[in-house]
């Protein structure tokens, strides 16, 4: 078996326990109660749902930052560019939501999303499955990796057709589809001056 294939296998066998643990050690020292963990299990470290829920949460929105920053405030950069190219941000966060699903999935939670007799989602059925921490926080990243690639297509269709995307991009980080609606308008509007 080929190096690169056994460590994919070993990362993705490993990687939630390294996570929760890497979580845990820097919750440890924000807070202030550093814990001596060499002599316990590392299933031990785990923390509780509320307490992953809340640091991935953070985890997630400080991640995607840098990108942003680098397309509102350097947008002809190289490194904007090779950054803006990665699939890097997008196979973490992924993995990070597959993870964050798997904790919230319930036996309850298909019967919460088609609750109704066609099989379609309904508003009280989505509202209680959202009462749960872990599920939001899973909806949260879920969030945060749709809206980055939205604001990497307004950014690459900017490059590409030289119009300004700051402000696409910076709505796109928190209201994702105003973004793309004030891209589409900006592009139509910056064609019009140019034909005129």
């Amino acid at each position: 078996m080929k190096k690169p294939l056994v460590l994919t296998i070993w990362v993705l066998k490993t990687w939630p326990s390294l996570l929760s643990f890497a979580i845990f050690q820097s919750h440890s020292r924000a807070t202030g109660c550093v814990d001596d963990t060499s002599t316990r299990d590392i299933s031990e470290v785990v923390l509780s749902g509320s307490q992953l829920a809340s640091s991935v949460f953070s985890l997630g929105t400080v991640a995607v930052l840098p990108f942003y920053t680098l397309m509102v405030l350097a947008p002809n950069a190289e490194l904007t560019k090779k950054s803006v190219e990665s699939s890097i941000p997008y196979v973490v966060l992924g993995l990070l939501y597959a993870y964050l699903l798997y904790l919230s999935w319930t036996p309850e939670t298909l019967r919460m999303i088609f609750a109704s007799k066609y099989l379609l989602p309904e508003l009280p059925g989505i509202a209680k499955m959202f009462s749960s921490e872990m599920t939001l926080a899973s909806a949260w990243i879920h969030l945060l990796v749709v809206d980055l690639f939205a604001a990497r297509q307004v950014f690459h269709d900017g490059l590409e057709n030289q119009i300004e995307t700051r402000h696409s991009v910076s709505f796109c980080l928190l209201f994702c589809p105003i973004g793309i609606l004030t891209h589409c308008i900006t592009k139509a509007l910056t064609r019009r001056s140019r034909n005129a």
